[in-house]
């Protein structure tokens, strides 16, 4: 991530009030563009549909679907997406970047053929709909989950600027092909997220062979012990399914949600309210990206730089301190913004729920789920900073606990009453918090003597 910070702090050089304005703006956008870009096209590809003719039931039916898709194919490749970025990124340091694009294409064919492995038969059993229904969801979750892989590759290459204009693209040919396709109903919506999608799979992908070099076509050398790292694919996996855990409780119990096609359920208490609090970690992420990858990150090179050159000892310290006052600074900023994000929806939230059509008994939900995504993103922010220090146990602690307390705490707020709804997931993200500043504390209290003495 250092071009993104270095290019942040190119813009904050210029020390205007516009250059603060463009420098968070572009973090925000780089942050959270992916995340907005995919909401705003579905909910935009349902409003539209209901205007062509296509009914409120069928565009339901859509917007479940692609919420499944979504959710099982980042579960899926959560994993393989954290192990794949370390690997290509110790090929690239090791100036082996002809390596790359071949366990490229060697995680792609493990993670799209798995997924067809594991989903056809589940997609064929469970759903009763026409063979070209079945047919589009399962090339949706195959080329989503290759999607991902090769977003993440992307971002590798801090080619940010190309993800968010081939992003718009593909999404905007998503939308207009679902239009054009409408007659279909659920079919025609689902062919046009299919083209949208997979005209991103393609683009990513030609940007990543012009980019990098290849001396073969096919490799697996990420699965290999010496250049793999299983912690980081427990890692990624756990975090995604902490993330949904708590969503894929509520959808599937009877009391909390309804059937809406096949297997798939929706639960019209808990979707609504959670989905719209997420678009407001876009200025926490934006913060984020600005005092972790412009202030944390040149400090961390510093730190390490000093300890490689030999620097003395009272240097070191000093970087050691500089580093560690621009993570609590880092994080301080977060906390301060994403409590002014909840300040505000907490005067504003009724307003906004009007102005959505959502109703107003939604609104203590809407609170506590802003409060969780506000956490979390503090945890993200924390999780970072210990990726940074390559402190992947620790992480996978972290992960675990958030993942474990959210399951348990969900399903305990749904013994107590609909009034604790949400509770459970802004009780698991604020645990793990707690844990993760505890940890990252420890980890800086011990940092030179891991960084000296516990070397092979």
């Amino acid at each position: 991530m250092t071009s993104i910070g270095s290019e942040i702090r190119s813009i904050l050089e210029r020390d205007s009030y516009w250059s603060v304005l463009r420098a968070y703006g572009y973090a925000g956008l780089v942050s959270g563009g992916p995340w907005v870009l995919s909401i705003l096209s579905i909910v935009m590809i349902g409003v539209l549909a209901v205007t062509l003719g296509v009914t409120q039931k069928e565009v339901n039916a859509f917007q479940i679907c692609v919420t499944y898709l979504m959710a099982g194919s980042l579960i899926w490749t959560g994993g393989m997406q954290l192990m794949f970025t370390r690997f290509a990124a110790d090929r690239t340091y090791a100036g082996d970047k002809a390596e790359v694009l071949p366990n490229l294409f060697g995680v792609l064919l493990v993670t799209m053929a798995g997924g067809f492995v594991w989903v056809a038969p589940f997609i064929l059993w469970s759903f009763e709909g026409p063979f070209f229904q079945q047919l589009l969801l399962l090339s949706n979750f195959i080329i989503l989950s290759g999607l991902w892989i090769t977003l993440i590759s992307l971002a590798g290459m801090k080619a940010y600027r190309r993800i968010l204009w081939t992003l718009a693209r593909g999404y905007s040919i998503g939308i207009v092909v679902a239009l054009l396709a409408s007659p279909w109903k659920l079919n025609g919506l689902l062919l046009g997220v299919l083209t949208g999608h997979g005209y991103l799979l393609f683009s990513f992908l030609h940007y990543l062979v012009r980019e990098y070099p290849g001396r073969s076509l096919l490799k697996f050398d990420f699965f290999r012990n010496r250049r793999s790292f299983y912690s980081l694919f427990a890692i990624g996996t756990l975090y995604y399914l902490a993330i949904w855990v708590d969503k894929f409780i509520f959808w599937f119990v009877p009391v909390t949600s309804e059937a809406v096609i096949g297997p798939l359920r929706a639960s019209i208490i808990y979707d609504l309210p959670i989905f719209l609090a997420y678009l407001f970690i876009l200025p926490g992420m934006a913060v984020f990206l600005v005092s972790m990858e412009a202030d944390f990150a040149e400090q961390h090179e510093r730190f390490y730089r000093a300890v490689r050159e030999g620097d003395t000892l009272m240097h070191i310290e000093y970087r050691r301190d500089k580093m560690v006052y621009a993570a609590r600074q880092g994080i301080y900023e977060i906390f301060k913004v994403q409590g002014l994000t909840v300040v505000l929806c907490l005067l504003w939230g009724r307003d906004l729920l009007h102005v959505v059509g959502i109703s107003p008994l939604y609104i203590h939900l809407f609170y506590i789920d802003v409060v969780a995504v506000s956490v979390q993103v503090l945890l993200m922010a924390i999780l970072n900073v210990l990726f940074y220090l390559d402190a992947r146990r620790e992480v996978l602690i972290i992960t675990s606990c958030f993942f474990i307390t959210n399951m348990i705490f969900t399903f305990a707020t749904l013994h107590l009453g609909a009034e604790t709804f949400g509770y459970g997931f802004a009780a698991s993200a604020t645990l793990s918090a707690f844990l993760s500043l505890f940890i990252l504390s420890h980890k800086f209290n011990r940092l030179e003597y891991e960084t000296f003495m516990l070397q092979n």
